[in-house]
């Protein structure tokens, strides 16, 4: 608890104060990662995997953005840096360990942005969301990576949901949130990896299922090359009676 104390105080002052309210949030995921490391290490492995593959089908490596950098945890962060010219961390939150992390590295070729990525506002005053828009200003971008960000957009904006009078956001402003993202990824006129949890199973130790949920809330990602598995919640996280599993898909777009 004391270094979870550390990490939000040092983290709150480095964030700009629209996103001080996701500092908690990104400190209980670092906590929990932590904590569950064993059972993560496959699905982390799986996406550096798959991003490093992915980098090595470029004939250039200027300028690398990760969207929902959170962790670094699940990004090649290190070989990216050793061949990209830049590459650019994009998150609500950047922790104090990260950042922390990222001195000891010694790389200045590393740039943190904070930024939301979900497009809700857009939608809240009755634009189209194009949440990636600001991708098309930066120069010489040949790879941009979504780094198990997309369900989260969702699963963010249903909170946010929760707390807006009736008739403000759209019905469907859920799948349209998860889907401008894919179209914005699309779009792009580079190289573009989407790494995403599109669901969850809640299973207990003699394997019934209890639980099912759509992450994605019926958006299909496309080119779909890999799935794996990852227990978000292990046994014994939550109760030693269940874990959850969490469907992942690693697709490239361009």
């Amino acid at each position: 608890m004391i270094l979870e104390a550390i990490n939000y105080a040092a983290t709150r002052i480095k964030t700009p104060d629209e996103f001080r309210p996701y500092v908690r949030y990104s400190v209980n995921l670092w906590a929990r990662a932590n904590r569950c490391q064993k059972a993560w290490a496959e699905h982390e492995e799986n996406s550096r995997r798959f991003i490093l593959a992915a980098s090595a089908k470029l004939r250039q490596r200027r300028t690398a953005v990760v969207l929902g950098s959170g962790l670094v945890r699940d990004v090649p962060l290190r070989q990216l840096a050793a061949v990209f010219d830049t590459v650019v961390l994009v998150d609500l939150v950047h922790l104090a360990s990260v950042r922390s992390h990222l001195y000891w590295q010694r790389r200045n070729n590393i740039v943190l942005n904070s930024r939301d990525l979900s497009g809700y506002e857009d939608l809240k005053v009755g634009k189209e969301p194009e949440p990636l828009s600001f991708l098309r200003l930066v120069p010489y971008l040949d790879l941009v990576i979504s780094a198990n960000l997309l369900s989260q957009i969702g699963t963010g904006a249903r909170h946010r949901l929760e707390k807006e009078p009736a008739g403000v956001i759209p019905d469907n402003t859920l799948p349209r949130l998860i889907r401008a993202h894919i179209d914005g990824l699309s779009g792009l006129p580079c190289k573009v990896c989407l790494i995403t949890d599109t669901g969850f199973e809640v299973i207990d130790k003699n394997g019934a299922l209890h639980q099912q949920e759509d992450l994605l809330h019926g958006v299909e990602p496309a080119k779909i090359a890999q799935r794996w598995d990852w227990p978000v919640v292990p046994f014994g996280e939550e109760s030693k009676d269940y874990q959850i599993i969490h469907k992942v898909v690693a697709s490239e777009l361009t």
